[in-house]
C-alpha cells in the first residue's frame, strides 16, 4: 500500500486580514522597545541641620538633549560626557537656578569600581580628568539641585545614542513630542528619609603578657581606622585610598602582631586594641561614640593611639598629624619611632600640629576625638592638610587605580615596625622585626585581595545595614587575628539626614514624531474600513454593504 501523507488544511482566507493586523500591531510595539538599558547612580541627597543639598528628585521621564544652550530645557534630560564638560558653564547654570528635566553625566569606564584590573594610564590626561571630576563633585555636593542628576558609565550603546542626539541638536531639530527622538526613563519613587541611620564600630584585642603575680594593668596601644566613605554618588563611593588603604593596613598589622602574640615567648607587655570605626566623614561620629563607651580604667590604660588614614599614595612623604603639643612625651615617642623606620624605607615623616577647638563640632582628623577626651593620639596620612567636611572621603576618582599597593605595604612596615620596636624596647638598635622574606613579612597577596574587595564595595554608612556583608566580613577577619571581637551599633548624629533611591536602571527609548503617529492612525483606520467592507461582502453580499451607506427613505 502506498504511503499517503496528509497535507495540512489551507488557512481560511478570512484569517488573512486578522494576521496582517496583528503583524502591524507587533511592528508598532517594536518601535517603542528600549534601545538600551544602563545602570545609573543618583547624585547624593542629604540635609545638614535641615539645609538641603544634592539632587532632590529621582524620577526621569523626558526627551534627551546634548547641550545646555536652549530656550526651555525644563522638559529635557541633558546628556553630558564628563570628558567634554565645561565646569564654568555647569557652575553658572546651577548657580542661577535654571531648571532642567534632568542631567545625565557620563563617566569614563575606568572610573567604574568594577574595573579593578584595568590599567591606570588609559587616558593621557588622566590626572587632569581626575581633577575635573573632583571639582565637579565639590560643586554638586554643596548645591541644592531641584531635578534628578544621575551618573552612568560610557559604553557603545549610550555613546551611539548620544551621537544621534548630538546630530539632531546640530540640525536644529531637538527632541520633542512633535519631532520625536530619544526619551530617557528612570522609574523611581519619591526619595524617602532614612530613619535612624546606623553606624557600626568593630574592635578586637591582642592581650599582652602579664607576669605571674603582677597586679598592675598593662598599657594599651590602639590602632584605629575609619572604614566608611562618602561621595557624590553613594553607590559608587568605594574610597580605595580614603580610607580603604587605612583599613587594609590595620588588618595586615593585626595579622602580623597576631603571629607575635600567639607565642608567649614573643608576646609583648602591651595590650593592642584594634578599632574599625564608622561615621568618619561625619566628624568621626562613630569614633566619638566608641570612645565614650570605654570605662575609665580602659581610657587610663591607653598610652597612645595611631589612626591610619589614606596611605596609598605614590609619594615619598607621610605626615603625622597631632593636636597635643609636639613636646609631649608620647608624641615625641610616636614621631621618632615612625621617622627612624621611615628613613630606612626611603620615606620622610613630617609633623603637623593643629590645635582643636572644643567648642566647634568640626572634627578634621580621627585622632582629634581622642584628644577631646585628653587621650594621646596621632593620625598618620599621606595628606598634608585636613580635608573639608564631606570631601576626600570616597570620591569618584578614588578607586583602585588611585592606590599603590606598594605604598600600602610600605606604610604597614613603617607603622608595624615602629610599634613593635617600642613594645620590645628595640628603638635605635637596628632590629628589623618584620623583615622581608621572613615569617613576619608583610603579605602582598593579603594586601592586594583586601584592596580589591574594598575597591568594589561602596561603604556609605547610612546605606549599610547592621548585618551588611561588608561589616560581617570585617568582623570575621578581625576575629581571625584578635580576641574578644565585639560590634557596637550606634545611630548617626541627627545633624545629618540622608535619602534613599541611590541607583536605578535607565531605559532609553527611540520615539517617533506626532506626524508618524497621525500617518499610522490613517493607515490603520483605512485598513479597518477595508477589513470591515471585506467581511460584509463575504458574509452578507455587496448589496448589504451598499445599503449601509444608502440614505434611509423618509416617512
Amino acid at each position: 500500500m502506498a504511503n499517503c501523507q496528509r497535507r495540512p488544511a489551507p488557512l481560511d482566507p478570512i484569517y488573512y486580514p486578522l494576521l496582517t493586523l496583528l503583524f502591524i500591531l507587533f511592528t508598532c510595539v517594536d518601535l517603542y522597545d528600549a534601545v538600551t538599558v544602563v545602570d545609573v547612580y543618583r547624585l547624593v541627597q542629604f540635609d545638614i541641620s535641615s539645609v538641603p543639598f544634592g539632587s532632590r528628585l529621582a524620577t526621569l521621564n523626558h526627551h534627551a538633549a546634548s547641550s545646555l544652550f536652549g530656550s526651555d530645557l525644563s522638559r529635557s534630560v541633558i546628556i553630558l560626557p564628563v570628558r567634554e564638560l565645561d565646569l564654568d558653564l555647569i557652575k553658572e547654570y546651577i548657580g542661577q537656578g535654571k531648571l532642567l528635566g534632568g542631567l545625565l553625566l557620563l563617566l569614563p569606564p575606568h572610573f567604574s569600581p568594577e574595573k579593578v584590573d584595568a590599567a591606570v594610564g588609559i587616558d593621557e590626561d588622566f590626572d587632569l580628568l581626575r581633577n575635573k571630576v573632583s571639582e565637579l563633585e565639590r560643586l554638586l555636593i554643596h548645591a541644592n539641585i531641584p531635578y534628578p542628576v544621575y551618573f552612568a558609565f560610557e559604553n557603545d550603546d549610550i555613546n551611539a545614542v548620544l551621537d544621534e542626539v548630538k546630530r539632531n541638536d546640530a540640525s536644529g531639530q531637538p527632541a520633542t513630542a512633535t519631532t520625536g527622538g530619544y526619551k530617557l526613563l528612570v522609574a523611581a519613587s519619591d526619595p524617602k528619609k532614612i530613619a535612624s541611620p546606623t553606624i557600626t564600630n568593630i574592635q578586637g584585642w591582642l592581650p599582652g603578657l602579664k607576669l605571674e603575680g603582677d597586679s598592675t594593668q598593662l598599657p594599651t596601644i590602639a590602632i584605629v581606622a575609619s572604614y566608611d566613605t562618602f561621595g557624590v554618588a553613594p553607590a559608587l563611593s568605594v574610597g580605595s585610598d580614603s580610607n580603604g588603604s587605612g583599613v587594609v593596613a590595620l588588618l595586615e598589622i593585626a595579622r602580623l602582631f597576631s603571629i607575635l602574640y600567639s607565642n608567649p615567648k614573643t608576646r609583648g607587655r602591651y595590650n593592642l586594641l584594634f578599632g574599625l570605626t564608622s561615621g568618619g566623614p561625619y566628624n568621626y561620629n562613630g569614633t566619638q561614640k566608641w570612645l565614650r563607651s570605654f570605662d575609665q580604667r580602659l581610657r587610663e590604660s591607653i598610652d597612645y593611639a595611631i589612626c591610619l588614614n589614606s596611605l596609598g599614595s605614590l609619594g615619598n612623604e607621610l605626615h603625622l598629624h597631632i593636636s597635643k603639643p609636639p613636646e609631649n612625651k608620647y608624641i615625641q615617642q610616636i614621631f621618632q619611632g615612625l621617622s627612624s623606620v621611615a628613613e630606612e624605607s626611603g620615606l620622610q615623616v613630617g609633623l603637623k600640629h593643629k590645635k582643636i577647638n572644643i567648642s566647634s563640632p568640626r572634627v578634621a582628623w580621627e585622632h582629634e576625638q581622642f584628644s577631646r577626651l585628653r587621650l594621646t593620639a596621632a593620625t598618620i596620612s599621606e595628606l598634608s592638610t585636613a580635608p573639608e567636611l564631606l570631601e576626600s572621603t570616597g570620591s569618584l576618582s578614588d578607586n583602585r587605580h588611585s592606590v599603590s599597593e606598594a605604598s600600602v605595604i610600605r606604610s604597614v612596615k613603617v607603622v608595624a615596625e615602629s610599634v613593635a620596636r617600642h613594645i620590645y624596647s628595640q628603638e635605635g638598635k637596628g632590629t628589623n622585626i618584620f623583615a622581608d622574606n621572613s615569617s613576619l613579612a608583610v603579605n602582598p597577596s593579603y594586601v592586594r585581595s583586601w584592596l580589591n574587595l574594598l575597591s568594589t564595595t561602596s561603604r556609605v554608612a547610612p546605606f549599610l545595614s547592621k548585618n551588611d556583608p561588608l561589616i560581617m566580613a570585617l568582623q570575621k577577619e578581625l576575629a581571625d587575628h584578635t580576641t574578644e571581637v565585639s560590634i557596637q551599633h550606634e545611630t548617626l548624629d541627627g545633624t545629618f539626614t540622608f535619602y534613599d533611591s541611590i541607583s536605578g536602571r535607565l531605559h532609553v527609548y527611540q520615539v517617533v514624531s506626532v506626524t508618524f503617529d497621525l500617518l499610522l492612525l490613517l493607515v490603520l483606520g483605512s485598513y479597518l474600513i477595508t477589513l470591515f467592507s471585506f467581511l460584509i461582502i463575504t458574509t452578507r453580499g455587496l448589496d448589504d454593504l451598499i445599503s449601509l451607506f444608502r440614505r434611509p427613505p423618509s416617512r
